[in-house]
């Protein structure tokens, strides 16, 4: 299944973060830990370059924590030098503040720099990640209110947009983007999983069948803890067992692929499968 999804706002925020990029001290990289090393997006690299980065580890509740300290490892090795990691849930009331920290860590030198020089600036940082990674409600969570507009789906925020954090910090809220050409079909497949890529350009059938497949690799029992199901054969097999089961069967006795789809990918999103994290 070839996925690719790259609406015009998406090169317009590339050329706004390169052109911002230059005006900011350290770069807030949102990922979202439920597939996290799908959503680094070389596009970014080429923009952030020499930035002091801090990755921020997204809907860490919805995880799978055990796999954390392998991501961290091959986040090292993508990142070498200057950057920091720190865990959120950026739902959670309060749970951004280590970030402050953070960021003030690696703005540290310009903290030093501006106060020789008896001068009290702003520290500058840039926020950037894949659409319907959080990083506008992660934003809001930092600002302490809703200064930017949030949704469960990708896409929502279109333009650029600044905001005080506190007397030290100004953040930049930039658009969700991915890469021009999603080469990597596996990656491709988990941004769709997790919302990345918009409903409406997939073919959600076929997206539940490989749905089911990449679990099954990495969490052999989460479908049948979840739907009660002894499921065997092959996912287009198990999905009909998911269905009978569900009694999504039309009048006719024919399968409701399309409901029974939508399910398994919502069950996913909302993890009702468990805590889960593709790699």
């Amino acid at each position: 299944m070839k996925i690719n999804w790259f609406p015009g706002h998406m090169t317009r925020a590339l050329r706004v973060m390169q052109v911002e990029v230059k005006n900011v001290d350290v770069v807030l990289y949102i990922l979202d830990a439920r597939s996290p090393l799908a959503c680094l997006n070389p596009e970014f690299d080429k923009i952030i370059a020499n930035k002091p980065v801090l990755v921020v580890l997204n809907k860490i509740d919805m995880a799978d924590t055990s796999k954390i300290a392998a991501v961290k490892e091959s986040l090292k090795l993508h990142f070498k030098s200057k950057f920091q990691i720190v865990e959120v849930n950026s739902t959670a009331s309060g749970a951004v503040k280590k970030v402050l920290e953070k960021i003030k860590i690696l703005g540290e030198e310009k903290i030093l720099k501006n106060k020789n020089k008896g001068l009290n600036t702003y520290i500058k940082a840039m926020v950037l990640g894949i659409p319907n990674s959080g990083k506008s409600t992660f934003v809001n969570n930092l600002c302490g209110k809703a200064k930017t507009q949030t949704g469960n789906r990708p896409g929502v925020t279109k333009g650029k947009q600044w905001v005080n954090i506190s007397r030290e910090i100004q953040i930049l809220d930039t658009p969700g983007t991915l890469q021009p050409n999603l080469s990597d079909e596996k990656s491709a497949r988990f941004l769709a999983y997790i919302g990345s890529i918009s409903d409406k350009v997939l073919d959600i059938n076929e997206l539940a069948v490989a749905l089911i497949r990449d679990i099954e690799l990495q969490y052999p029992n989460a479908l049948n803890l979840r739907y009660n199901v002894e499921l065997s054969g092959t996912p287009y097999e198990k999905i009909k067992q998911i269905a009978i089961s569900k009694n999504l069967v039309t009048k006719g006795g024919s399968i409701d692929y399309d409901r029974i789809s939508i399910m398994i990918l919502d069950d996913f999103r909302k993890r009702r499968l468990g805590n889960i994290t593709l790699l």
